[in-house]
């Protein structure tokens, strides 16, 4: 069964979580994607329903298989991936899969997908807010900070490749147009 996918991406702390997260609220129909992890399990979350958590030999042979959309490896022997099998079962149950992705994963995901997919990529409105919005989390060192930043530029020069662009100036507007831009999608 074809079914339809939402990809969304955005540089880390353009609100790219806040509005896939009000996206889930508002239209039911969307189920995320859960992604898959080699990394350990934290105390608070749920195999199956944060990640599904599995060996780095099983993630590899995975691999191997052909049976993931996007992948990365963050450490050595510490992946992140979107399946393929994720993808078809939330299709079995007649609904539309939504990611929260990195921007290369995003795009290998419009790829795959094509026309059956939507990517938007979420846009900070400068530089400068993003680093506010970044240093506001309170999470980041002076030198994480510049990673994150330096990242986010690169990421930003992919966003022309992207179905869409959505400005995350004002959280409320840039959530409503999503919703608006997402609902016409799945009408086609």
């Amino acid at each position: 069964m074809q079914g339809k996918v939402i990809v969304v991406s955005a540089p880390s702390g353009a609100g790219k979580t806040s509005i896939v997260r009000h996206l889930l609220q508002a239209i039911p129909e969307l189920k995320f994607s859960i992604s898959a992890t080699t990394r350990s399990k934290r105390d608070y979350e749920i195999d199956g329903k944060d990640y599904y958590f599995i060996a780095p030999y099983e993630f590899k042979a995975k691999l191997a298989n052909h049976e993931f959309l996007e992948w990365q490896e963050v450490y050595t022997d510490q992946f992140y991936g979107s399946l393929k099998s994720e993808v078809e079962r939330i299709w079995r149950n007649g609904d539309t899969v939504i990611f929260d992705v990195d921007v290369l994963g995003g795009l290998n995901i419009k790829k795959f997908y094509g026309e059956q997919a939507l990517a938007v990529f979420i846009e900070p409105p400068t530089i400068e807010e993003l680093e506010k919005r970044l240093k506001n989390r309170g999470t980041e060192t002076p030198e994480t900070l510049k990673k994150r930043l330096d990242k986010a530029e690169y990421e930003i020069s992919f966003s022309n490749q992207f179905d869409k662009i959505i400005l995350n100036d004002v959280l409320a507007t840039a959530q409503t147009e999503m919703i608006n831009l997402v609902k016409n999608f799945l009408a086609r």
